[in-house]
């Protein structure tokens, strides 16, 4: 098993730099792909930012790690609720750092987080706190 940086997995889905992304299907090809929850959240970050990738592309190509039989990603159950919670329209992040809570409740002072997740009872318990 080998692991992935952000910059092999954006190269994979935006396919730029022909050199690079033919290295990413060679290892793709003949390893068992890790993925640690850290890399997706600046996967994301990048993806979103950098390269203007819509809610839809990201949830589809963070799902589809998940079904890919090579690979592995980080707490794989955990991220499937973020990305639930993300179809929701969720923050990326946000559903993220909700997941990785296991039974602790949620403290934050962010009104929209998980909102509409929250909203339709998907999400687990959050306290927003007022000041």
């Amino acid at each position: 098993m080998i692991a992935f940086d952000t910059n092999l997995l954006v190269r994979a889905l935006v396919a730029d730099h022909a050199a690079q992304v033919a290295v990413v299907r060679q290892l793709i090809a003949r390893d068992i792909i890790f993925i640690s929850r850290t890399v997706l959240l600046e996967t994301e970050w990048v993806l979103r930012s950098a390269y203007k990738k819509n809610h839809a592309e990201l949830h589809a190509f963070f799902t589809a790690l998940l079904e890919t039989d090579n690979t592995v990603v980080e707490d794989a159950e955990a991220v499937s609720h973020a990305l639930d919670w993300y179809a929701q329209g969720a923050d990326f992040a946000d559903a993220l750092h909700l997941a990785a809570c296991g039974n602790a409740v949620m403290h934050t002072f962010d009104l929209n987080f998980c909102k509409d997740a929250r909203d339709a009872g998907a999400a687990p318990e959050v306290r927003v706190l007022a000041v």
